[in-house]
């Protein structure tokens, strides 16, 4: 690596060096770590951001593990990685978070197979601005996959991360977290829907959820490490997924040109979950996005949040919301 960060964990001093040092560096994957050793999972690992991230968290030695929907894509994804990492270490399983039974089999096969425990949890998979639509389990469909899915996955498999003692777990959100309410009169959009509106109150309850299980984390004297991460506008197929869906496939065209002229590739848009993956020495609760213009383009560095994200009476109460609704509790006092 060009440099390490290192110092006190106190959110205030590592944020400053963090940033400084991320200036300076401008950090890329080739600053990664080796990882031999470590094992991985990351959620919607067949394609865009979540293929680059386990990607190169295999090339760098870690044991990944791609969760994803439809197996056979997964499949592609891993003869992919061998191609450019032939001697990376990749299993694929089948996980579909908007299905809590899916999850809880993913959750118990994963840790029967993996005794030695989890080092990294990359919540990366999700669903965006699509039609009103629920999970299996009856969710609005974004609330339940890019929040509910992934809090009840990473309750099921906290064991196996504090059997590991440099664990994290990294939520993937998004600048569209600055234009979500959590509206817990409604979270399931049943009175009123509106496809952004539910897309940022999911990508909201990310970063609630990371500073809250961090915050129990700490109250519990557990060292893994709860940290959030967003790409910005980066070039992957998650934006042609809602107007396909609405059924307005006209706007495929225009809605893939200008990601492609506007955004920035996956693997720039993977790099600020692999910073937050990998990094030494980064601060929990730490949400790490784009050094660029709106935090749209760039390499990664420790970003701000929005005060609603900073809640910790709306953290609270989405936790409580949250294991009441998947039945999931987190083994973990709330002092």
């Amino acid at each position: 690596m060009r440099g390490e960060i290192e110092g006190a964990r106190t959110p205030q001093a590592e944020g400053v060096l963090t940033k400084q040092m991320t200036d300076a560096l401008r950090w890329t994957s080739l600053d990664m770590p080796n990882l031999d050793g470590r094992v991985a999972v990351v959620t919607g690992a067949n394609s865009g951001l979540g293929l680059e991230t386990a990607l190169e968290l295999a090339r760098h030695g870690a044991a990944v593990t791609l969760a994803v929907r439809d197996l056979d894509k997964g499949e592609q994804a891993r003869a992919d990685i061998a191609a450019a990492a032939p001697d990376a270490v990749v299993d694929v399983a089948r996980l579909d978070l908007a299905d809590l039974g899916s999850v809880r089999g993913f959750a118990e096969a994963w840790s029967a197979s993996h005794p030695e425990g989890l080092d990294l949890l990359i919540n990366n998979a999700g669903v965006m601005a699509i039609p009103h639509r629920t999970t299996a389990d009856g969710f609005e469909m974004q609330f339940g996959t890019n929040h509910l899915g992934h809090f009840a996955l990473t309750g099921l498999l906290l064991p196996a991360l504090v059997a590991r003692p440099r664990s994290r777990v990294v939520t993937v959100s998004s600048g569209a977290h600055r234009m979500g309410r959590m509206r817990f009169d409604d979270l399931m959009g049943e009175r009123r829907y509106r496809s952004w509106g539910a897309y940022g109150q999911s990508k909201l309850a990310n970063l609630l959820f990371t500073s809250e299980l961090q915050r129990r984390l700490d109250a519990n004297g557990i060292p893994t490490l709860a940290l959030a991460a967003h790409p910005g506008y980066a070039s992957t197929n998650l934006q042609a997924a809602g107007p396909e869906m609405s059924g307005r496939t006209w706007l495929k065209a225009p809605v893939g040109l200008a990601t492609r002229l506007l955004g920035q590739s996956a693997q720039m848009g993977a790099l600020p979950t692999l910073f937050a993956a990998t990094a030494p020495g980064l601060p929990g609760n730490s949400y790490i996005g784009p050094d660029g213009f709106l935090e749209q383009h760039g390499h990664p560095r420790v970003v701000d949040r929005s005060s609603a994200a900073k809640s910790t009476v709306d953290a609270l109460r989405l936790w409580q919301a949250s294991e009441r609704l998947t039945g999931v509790h987190y083994p973990l006092d709330a002092a």
